[in-house]
Formats: C-alpha cells, structure tokens, sequence
C-alpha cells in the first residue's frame, strides 16, 4: 500500500488510467491498458476528487459532506478501503503535499 497512511499525500491517478463515462454502458469506467473496471456514482465521485490536489482525509471530508444524512464513520471506512484497494492495484499515486506552516 502506498499513500493511505501519508496524512499530507495527494492522491491522483496514474498516468495510464483514465476515468471515463461510458456512454453505451451508462456508467462511468475507469480504463486502463486491458482493463476495464465498471465503477458505481460514489466510486466515481471518489476518483474525480482524486486529482493530486487533495489528501485522503480532505477527500473524505468532502465525500461525507455530501451524504449528511450518513454516517461519517462508515463514509470514512468506505472511503478509504475503496482508496486502499485502488492504491494496492496500482491505480492511484500520492504525490508529498506541501508542508504547512
């Protein structure tokens, strides 16, 4: 596992993986060289905030800002098994955030 333990690491995707919609499937796809992988709206939304500006605990703090009426314990648990599983895959990359000061 590569960036889910670094607080302060932003998360992107790696170059050859693109998050799409399909149109003929209805549903967005994240492609990448022989693999298709069918994601559903909140795997997607996941990704799309998964673009090497944000930290894993900020893209929780988004995604739960989203669902209030849900809980933000199993948002969070969510949220960072679906990273860990796309992070052990090879899918997304964490870049050092800057330091604050």
């Amino acid at each position: 596992m590569q960036g889910h333990g670094r607080v302060s690491a932003r998360l992107s995707l790696v170059r050859r993986a693109r998050l799409k919609r399909d149109a003929v499937r209805g549903m967005d796809v994240l492609l990448m060289p022989e693999t298709v992988i069918e994601l559903n709206a909140q795997g997607a939304e996941v990704l799309r905030l998964c673009d090497g500006t944000r930290t894993l605990e900020e893209i929780v703090a988004e995604v739960a800002s989203r669902y209030p009426a849900g809980s933000s314990a199993d948002v969070e648990r969510d949220v960072r098994a679906f990273v860990a599983r796309l992070e052990d895959r090879g899918v997304l990359s964490s870049t050092p955030g800057a330091a604050q000061a």
